[in-house]
């Protein structure tokens, strides 16, 4: 599939991408994700392995966008845990 990322021309396949990110080990990630195989990898690592391009040249909507059309399952950032609830009388502390 020919696809731009940051101003460039690609011709993306699914089989191709997979196999990149093969030996690559999911980053710890905070922001979009995407399913390549059976583990799941930020959308922007994959964009840096499959373009070799730095992170910063390329959007996670393009990167998003891209992996989408190719067929991989792409997921929202999951919310950050709620804060510890302290009952009344107690300081942040617990005491």
């Amino acid at each position: 599939m020919r696809c731009v990322i940051a101003r460039f021309p690609f011709d993306l396949v699914k089989s191709e991408v997979e196999q990149a990110m093969s030996g690559i080990t999911p980053e710890p990630g905070t922001g979009v994700s995407v399913t390549v195989g059976s583990r799941v990898y930020p959308v922007m690592q994959v964009g840096e392995v499959v373009t070799r391009q730095n992170r910063r040249d390329f959007t996670v909507a393009e990167m998003r966008r891209a992996l989408t059309r190719l067929g991989f399952t792409c997921h929202e950032p999951q919310p950050a845990a709620p804060a510890p609830q302290t009952r009344p009388g107690e300081n942040a502390l617990g005491w």
